[in-house]
């Protein structure tokens, strides 16, 4: 799904598993321990930044996961997530007298830096904090993929669509700045929905529902066999959800064994349109439909996205990544190190233990629709000592 974030706060629901589990995956993919900075302009990386060095809206600075650890450790700290291509500004010019612990040597500014109003701890269209004090209702926020910005799922424009299989949001902001994006977004994006009405009463309307009644309505008058082939071809095509079998196994259709010159123009050829209008969601790896052609390059390096064209720039990637390679070891396997083969089965299988008991704790909360709370907690931790007094105890008799 769209990355998102949930004020757990606000609503005094229990952290998630898989909000946990989110959360070890941004941070496995960046260094706890070094300054990312040696390394340059980092693909992706997790980034902070800190209102107590940097207050001033008018220079903001990001950090990268060390140095929010080590050098700016107590201080004000927002939390951004992720960013592309981003080099750590921790004591360069920006933070006047403040020199980075670990990486002293800096340039006086990173150029090739992006900045938004994320940095001063705003966010949205609303220009809102996160979490907003202000702000009774809960509501999560969704990251574009483009801007990198996050927004409330009420200022997109659209209805927010919750399928496992979707996987990046792009604003409307963005899908205008690269206009080519609406074409592919007509062939491979969710069919839009948006709110019509009074703001009491909306009504949610599939926009390609409504074009299909008017097809159907126009399929009354007789057709040749000819155009009823091309209306279902039409059809196939205007459902990201409708794949035929030679696509979803890879064999490429027949039609398509020809080259194609730019793939853009050949969608842009059959006339399928939608909505401009809205945020655009869109499923797992819709990027490797972009044209790769020349033209296309081109287009992408003056609309600044050229970072579509590459797999590995996604945060599904980029978490995977840190799942699968994490820098740094384990800290469980850190902790166990210096000890022997017994002892360390012994740190596991508690840890193990540990970790279920947690679990089943929490899941017993979420089925009975109850909130967690502070004594149900020391409870719950009260309870567990108690059982291992007992079997240590009970090992000693």
């Amino acid at each position: 799904m769209a990355e998102c974030k949930r004020n757990s706060e606000a609503d005094g629901a229990p952290v998630t598993e898989e909000e946990l589990e989110q959360a070890l995956c941004v941070l496995a993919g960046s260094d706890p321990e070094n300054c990312s900075y040696s390394r340059g302009y980092v693909k992706r990386q997790a980034v902070f930044a800190c209102n107590t060095c940097t207050p001033n809206a008018a220079e903001p600075a990001g950090v990268c996961l060390a140095c929010a650890n080590k050098c700016h450790d107590g201080h004000d700290i927002f939390e951004l997530y992720t960013k592309r291509n981003f080099r750590c500004d921790c004591g360069n010019g920006k933070f006047g007298s403040f020199q980075c612990q670990l990486t002293p040597a800096k340039d006086e500014e990173n150029s090739r830096n992006h900045y938004d109003h994320n940095f001063n701890g705003c966010y949205c269209t609303c220009d809102r904090p996160y979490p907003d004090t202000d702000e009774q209702d809960d509501d999560e926020m969704i990251q574009c993929v483009v801007c990198e910005d996050w927004f409330h799922s009420r200022h997109l424009g659209c209805a927010v669509v919750e399928p496992e299989e979707l996987q990046e949001m792009v604003c409307e902001t963005c899908m205008n700045k690269a206009p080519f994006l609406w074409t592919y977004a007509a062939h491979f994006a969710v069919p839009p929905v948006i709110n019509i009405g009074h703001p009491d009463e909306d009504i949610e309307v599939d926009v390609e529902e409504d074009k299909g009644e008017q097809r159907q309505s126009k399929e009354e008058e007789p057709t040749t066999s000819d155009e009823h082939i091309k209306h279902e071809e039409a059809e196939n095509r205007s459902s990201p959800c409708k794949r035929t079998y030679e696509e979803m196994t890879g064999s490429p259709l027949k039609a398509t064994n020809k080259t194609v010159e730019c793939r853009l123009k050949e969608l842009q050829a059959q006339g399928l349109d939608r909505l401009r209008q809205g945020a655009v969601f869109w499923p797992y790896s819709w990027r490797s439909e972009l044209c790769t052609c020349t033209s296309c390059k081109k287009a992408y390096v003056a609309a600044d996205v050229q970072f579509l064209m590459d797999q590995s720039d996604t945060i599904l990637a980029y978490e995977k990544k840190g799942l699968v390679e994490p820098f740094g070891q384990h800290p469980l396997m850190a902790l166990t190190s210096s000890l022997d083969r017994v002892q360390q089965l012994e740190v596991i299988y508690g840890f193990n233990e540990l970790t279920t008991s947690i679990s089943a704790f929490l899941e017993q909360f979420v089925s009975e629709g109850k909130t967690v709370t502070v004594e149900a907690v020391h409870e719950f931790f009260e309870d567990l000592r108690a059982r291992k007094k007992r079997r240590t105890n009970a090992g000693h008799q």
